[in-house]
């Protein structure tokens, strides 16, 4: 469902995304149409890849209706422009509905080039196959 999602189907092509319990992680590899003027990639493919991956940590957890994000804070500390870029995500705080996770991005010699951090929170849309779950 998500890869076939326009946004990762035609912008984010390639991205490649593993799931397991209370972990999620991405990987992208770096193309010019990600950057900004200063020809590095933009600050919205930091936030896509801390917020996916932490998402997904979530997600983990929460298999029978999706959850979105409530809030998101990012800290851009590297300039990227070139190679392939990871995001870890982790879940760090469960409740019945409030969901905690942090999530780091590297790059492809294993530097911290960003972080964020998530609150996340439960939709009472069932995550079934006539929407496109599988």
């Amino acid at each position: 469902m998500y890869l076939s999602a326009p946004v990762n189907n035609e912008i984010y092509k390639g991205i490649i995304l593993l799931v397991s319990p209370e972990r999620a992680e991405l990987t992208l590899q770096v193309e010019p149409k990600f950057f900004h003027a200063a020809n590095a990639i933009h600050g919205s493919v930091y936030f896509k890849m801390l917020d996916d991956a932490a998402f997904f940590a979530v997600n983990s957890v929460v298999q029978e209706t999706f959850v979105y994000t409530v809030s998101f804070n990012i800290q851009l500390l590297r300039p990227v422009t070139e190679g392939i870029i990871r995001s870890v995500g982790e879940l760090k705080f469960k409740s019945t509905n409030l969901f905690i996770a942090d999530a780091a991005l590297y790059d492809e010699n294993n530097k911290l080039i960003g972080r964020g951090s998530g609150n996340f929170m439960k939709r009472k849309i069932a995550l079934t196959e006539e929407i496109g779950y599988k």
